[in-house]
């Protein structure tokens, strides 16, 4: 991987969809949460493609609720409950990450996450993975003042890390991570093969590369 122009001090990846696929993880939950309010099951590849939406994203998908409605918070909360009983059990690195990672490590190129997904979910599927070599930095909503698209996640990861956002590279599945890491002034990579709507399309994100596969991030 290589980073034009600058030395590359860090790169940095968002969680679901991009370093790790969890939708196996997702399924059965929004699944299991149509069965308790009598709803028939889902087309799984439309549930996998909501994933990066989050708890929020996935419940108005599962239930056709908005965040006004008065069940909505509820029924988050029990989302959370089912997936707290299923994390970790099916997720795994996306091929050729672990890879990477170790030529990194090599390299002596930092590598961190920034990630949507709260550390209460976030630390225990790391623990489950049990990467190699283990992330230098981990930056979750909890951390911050203000979650993706607002750069500020990034930018407590670069100073983390030592490392200026001209320096590193942040890769993401949503319009919002591109969004952040270039606000954050970090070169972008769309990860076009993660959790991505029929109706969006990694190119018009903006990004300064797109992976079309991960094994395109070597």
């Amino acid at each position: 991987m290589n980073h034009p122009g600058v030395t590359l001090r860090a790169v940095i990846f968002d969680l679901d969809g991009t370093l790790v696929d969890t939708a196996d993880d997702f399924i059965p939950v929004v699944q299991a949460l149509r069965a308790e309010n009598r709803l028939p099951p889902m087309d799984a590849d439309r549930i996998r493609r909501s994933v990066s939406n989050g708890s929020r994203g996935l419940v108005k998908l599962a239930l056709s609720l908005t965040e006004n409605d008065r069940d909505f918070e509820p029924q988050r909360q029990r989302l959370l409950a089912l997936y707290a009983q299923t994390l970790g059990q099916h997720a795994r690195l996306y091929p050729g990450l672990g890879e990477l990672l170790a030529a990194c490590e090599a390299r002596a190129i930092a590598w961190g996450i920034v990630t949507n997904k709260p550390r209460a979910y976030t630390e225990p599927l790391l623990e489950i993975l049990g990467l190699r070599p283990p992330a230098d930095a981990v930056v979750c909503p909890d951390d911050v003042a203000h979650p993706k698209p607002h750069p500020q996640s990034l930018e407590v990861i670069c100073d983390a890390l030592d490392c200026s956002p001209g320096s590193g590279i942040y890769i993401g599945d949503h319009a919002r991570d591109i969004e952040a890491g270039r606000r954050a002034g970090m070169y972008t990579i769309a990860a076009a093969y993660g959790y991505i709507e029929e109706d969006d399309d990694a190119e018009r994100w903006g990004a300064n590369a797109i992976a079309a596969n991960s094994l395109d991030l070597h």
